[in-house]
């Protein structure tokens, strides 16, 4: 058994791979690297074969998207860590070491991340995690370094490990047997905020998550799915309803209704500045969540629900970034 095995799920991302691959494989050895490919249609398989032959492939039949991705390729791989990375991401010399001696040393934590800076602009963090996630009191996710669409510059302000609510799944390290003890990314999401499920699943078995910013890398960001994209709408406000009926306590379960009221509210303000295809996906997206209600709650009969959000901030991210004009993390 490896003890760490570094693995990118790959989707029609060969310029990615041609871009990122040779530093992913250069600074993360002795580890092996593994690519899984999701079926891809451009040239991904006869570069990697080709060119990085370091890498080991493993070849899906078709596209099973992140959470499927994951999960089949996790299960041919024996391992005593998983470091899940984007094709997207530009990992720097060293950068498992802290990742790993952390999780060495402290046990009880079942999932770290690095810092996650922006690579277009690396003076800023990058949306997808930051410097470690968060949920606020209605489930909202927000970043150390970055709320909704506000990035921040790094100036070196949070350098200090924190404990968090979720890692990113750009870039996470994570025990092997947790993952599959929590039985993996849920298939049902498919892509976005899988991990965030994932990570509130294994908080509920009283493991702990970290942001470890000694470790550095860069994501580009929406490199297989636009960040201007309906369907990535749609996937957001779907699993992000999933994700608070499978994992609630019962007793917070009131707050669904006033989560459904914020999101029409957002759907509107999606068709007043970006037109009808937003609104219509955040529509369907509604219509798809009532219609898995019952499979949602067969999942809650094997979960075990405790409540664990501990975030920083207990309010309501809304409230504070749009009425408040707090903006930075350090301001909540």
């Amino acid at each position: 058994m490896e003890q760490v095995s570094v693995v990118v799920l790959n989707y029609n991302g060969a310029d990615f791979l041609q871009q990122f691959l040779p530093d992913l494989i250069k600074y993360s050895k002795p580890h092996t690297v593994y690519v899984a490919d999701n079926a891809s249609t451009d040239n991904s398989i006869h570069l990697i074969e080709n060119h990085f032959s370091e890498a080991k492939l493993l070849r899906f039949d078709k596209n099973l998207g992140f959470t499927g991705g994951y999960n089949q390729a996790l299960k041919l791989i024996q391992s005593q860590y998983y470091i899940l990375v984007n094709t997207d991401v530009q990992v720097t010399e060293h950068w498992i070491d802290p990742l790993l001696l952390f999780l060495e040393q402290n046990p009880k934590y079942a999932a770290v991340q690095p810092k996650i800076k922006s690579f277009h602009d690396q003076h800023k963090f990058e949306y997808a995690g930051a410097v470690g996630g968060f949920l606020d009191s209605l489930a909202f996710p927000y970043c150390r370094g970055r709320i909704f669409q506000e990035l921040e510059t790094d100036h070196g302000q949070y350098e200090e490990n924190i404990d968090v609510d979720w890692v990113s799944g750009a870039c996470m390290m994570i025990r092997a047997d947790i993952f599959h003890k929590c039985d993996g990314f849920d298939l049902q999401f498919f892509a976005h905020m899988e991990e965030i499920d994932l990570c509130w699943r294994i908080r509920n078995q009283q493991y702990r998550l970290a942001c470890i910013p000694a470790s550095v890398v860069y994501h580009v960001g929406g490199g297989t799915l636009s960040k201007t994209s309906p369907f990535k709408t749609y996937l957001n406000f779907r699993n992000g309803l999933s994700m608070m009926l499978k994992n609630l306590p019962r007793v917070q379960l009131w707050k669904i209704p006033v989560r459904i009221l914020l999101d029409i509210v957002a759907a509107l303000v999606f068709m007043k500045n970006s037109g009808f295809s937003h609104f219509k996906a955040i529509l369907k997206a509604h219509l798809h969540f009532y219609l898995q209600i019952p499979g949602i709650l067969q999942k809650r009969k094997g979960l075990k629900m405790a409540n664990v959000n501990k975030s920083k901030y207990v309010k309501s991210i809304v409230f504070s970034y749009y009425l408040l004009s707090r903006k930075k993390f350090n301001e909540l």
